[in-house]
């Protein structure tokens, strides 16, 4: 199945049917009077998350979405039928957003959650509703209201506990194949990744979700290589493993593009935890592994950890890191949510 993340269409409500204007003509039945229905409601243009879908692939194909026509009333005060919803289906973790691109209308993280983006157009009176004891037989009936229209940008941003960041070639795409089931395509080039990948990752007995986005590099923030774009697949990430190739002489240069690219980009990607990893270190003798861990640790101020995604080496000091940073963000997320909570209560 191919990857989507993003994609543009056009949605309308329908509009409501017309009312009628009829009166009950009946063998023997004197002043019948009027009998017109109502007409019926315009459908609604609704999102909802379901399960089992992972891309938006599905919007590629198809770009306009419809709501049904309410029914027309007839006579005998009969009202016409609502017309048939437009349910969009999409993926845990889609965005919608206005024409604009920037005006967030809604965010789905949960599956079942639903969202009416338009409603249909109300269906118009027929003429039994004008009857009063002053207007007794009216000839007059409303049109049904016309639906909403407009276009909108559906964005996909996975929903991952931790996320790999780091250059090209940094490793990324084997330490995810090392460490779950997934099985991304590894080659010795650069920009081997085009399309974010998840994998579930099970250490210590308890298992999380880990992303790996495509490489950045330098001024992938104003469209370089494959841009930056794939940065919002990070975004609901609570920790990001940051992999530096140790095979290359300026760990330190590459550590500081990542960071700059991180900045540019927002969000808040650059204030998130982030574990700095040397990757490669098996084709590093113990001279220049220390030398280049020295250089990493001064670039970044923090603690670097060693390791090699292809041997396995060290790889499960680093999913216990990333998990005890995420214990670290529940805890304070719980305790940020118990103070809201009784600032909310006190008098």
């Amino acid at each position: 199945m191919k990857f989507l993340d993003q994609a543009k269409v056009y949605i309308r409500s329908g509009n409501g049917g017309s009312g009628s204007i009829a009166f009950r003509r009946e063998k023997f039945v004197e002043f019948g009077g009027p009998n017109g229905g109502n007409g019926g409601a315009g459908g609604d243009v609704i999102v909802e998350c379901v399960d089992g879908l992972n891309t938006l692939i599905d919007y590629r194909y198809q770009q306009h979405f419809k709501a049904g026509t309410g029914g027309h009333g007839m006579g005998q005060n009969r009202t016409g039928a609502d017309g048939g919803d437009a349910v969009l289906k999409v993926p845990v973790g889609t965005q919608i957003f206005e024409e604009d691109g920037e005006t967030l209308i809604a965010d789905f993280t949960e599956v079942g959650q639903r969202e009416v983006l338009l409603e249909g157009g109300n269906g118009g009176f027929g003429n039994a509703h004008f009857k009063s004891s002053t207007n007794q037989a009216p000839r007059r009936a409303n049109p049904g209201l016309p639906g909403e229209e407009k276009w909108i940008w559906l964005r996909l941003k996975l929903i991952a506990d931790a996320g790999l960041v780091g250059l090209p070639n940094a490793g990324k795409s084997t330490f995810l194949s090392a460490v779950t089931a997934a099985k991304p395509k590894i080659a010795d080039y650069p920009f081997t990744t085009l399309h974010p990948g998840l994998g579930v990752v099970r250490a210590g007995g308890r298992e999380f979700v880990l992303a790996d986005i495509p490489g950045l590099i330098a001024g992938a923030s104003e469209g370089a290589g494959l841009g930056d774009r794939f940065l919002g697949h990070v975004e609901r990430c609570g920790v990001l493993i940051h992999l530096v190739d140790g095979t290359q002489e300026d760990v330190a240069g590459a550590y500081r593009i990542i960071q700059s690219e991180l900045e540019a980009y927002g969000a808040g990607l650059d204030t998130k935890d982030e574990i700095l990893c040397l990757n490669k270190t098996d084709a590093l003798d113990p001279e220049t592994l220390a030398e280049r861990k020295g250089a990493l640790e001064a670039a970044s101020g923090g603690p670097v950890l060693t390791l090699s995604g292809a041997t396995g080496a060290n790889v499960d000091a680093v999913l216990y890191a990333v998990l005890e940073s995420l214990d670290h963000a529940a805890d304070n997320e719980q305790r940020s949510s118990q103070a809201a909570a009784r600032d909310k209560w006190v008098p």
